[in-house]
């Protein structure tokens, strides 16, 4: 059985019923965030709490819970869900109120938190990509629930056969429908700035993190469509993708069409840090 979280009480996930009233289901007013589990761990979970405050406060969404509150609330779903290899996700929306564009007063926000099976390591399993024109709203860096313009592109990619439509504004590489993206030239790693155009995800924290202790060059920058177009090597990276190749963009090869070694590098340092989180 999974149990869920929602407004202050453990339940059966099939026995939570959500308000048609309420703003997230109305409106998409809301923010969220996926934390993956390691070994019963939850992965970085301050840096995701940290993130889910500022988009919380991005949109002047009141926090219904402390930090302490919110690491008890995931801990014990954790616990509730048998531990072990996880994805916990949790929402928060504006609540229920009756249907008005303007903020509701005195209304008390709607907390959700589920957790599912991980999938198993991404294990390289290399992806084809294309591209798309970035035309969502320029506040990506909040990670809002409204992810319509994201579905869109990713079903554009699954329609085309691909994994993944990574995303241009204005002649720059953005980022991917749900992951970052990384370029490789020369033995040299690149990825957008952090910016209201992208979604910094812990993940590609992290690996920028792993690049930096590797001493492996790696810079956050403007990346132009060319820059992209000509690398070496292309990775997406996302909690769920963990960090993945891709070896074929808009039909056309990326380096020799398979994984390279800089990702077999980069993926080694990843798998070492989840291994020792585990055994820990």
């Amino acid at each position: 059985m999974n149990v869920a979280y929602f407004n202050g009480e453990f339940m059966p996930l099939e026995d939570v019923r959500v308000s048609p009233l309420d703003r997230g289901f109305l409106f998409g007013d809301g923010v969220y965030e996926v934390v993956p589990v390691y070994g019963g761990r939850l992965f970085r979970l301050d840096e995701h709490l940290a993130r889910l405050e500022r988009s919380m406060a991005s949109i002047e969404l009141t926090n219904p819970m402390t930090r302490e509150q919110w690491k008890g609330a995931l801990e014990e779903i954790v616990t509730r869900n048998a531990s072990g290899e996880q994805s916990v996700y949790l929402q928060v929306t504006r609540g229920v109120a009756p249907r008005n564009h303007a903020f509701p007063q005195d209304t008390a926000p709607s907390v959700f938190i589920m957790s599912k099976p991980a999938l198993a390591t991404h294990g390289g399993k290399p992806l084809r990509a294309i591209t798309r024109a970035d035309n969502r709203w320029d506040r990506c860096d909040v990670k809002a629930i409204a992810l319509l313009a994201n579905c869109l592109h990713k079903q554009a990619a699954i329609k085309a056969g691909a994994g993944e439509a990574i995303l241009l504004r204005d002649g720059q590489l953005t980022e991917g429908s749900s992951s970052n993206v990384f370029v490789v030239h020369d033995g040299r790693v690149a990825t957008p700035s952090r910016d209201n155009r992208i979604l910094a995800g812990i993940t590609r924290d992290v690996t920028i993190e792993l690049l930096r202790d590797a001493q492996i060059p790696v810079s956050e920058c403007v990346v132009s469509e060319a820059r992209l177009r000509s690398a070496d090597e292309i990775w997406v990276s996302s909690s769920t993708l963990e960090i993945t190749p891709v070896v074929e963009l808009d039909g056309a090869t990326v380096g020799n069409g398979e994984p390279a070694a800089m990702w077999y590098r980069v993926n080694e340092l990843l798998q070492g840090l989840k291994r020792s989180l585990t055994a820990a």
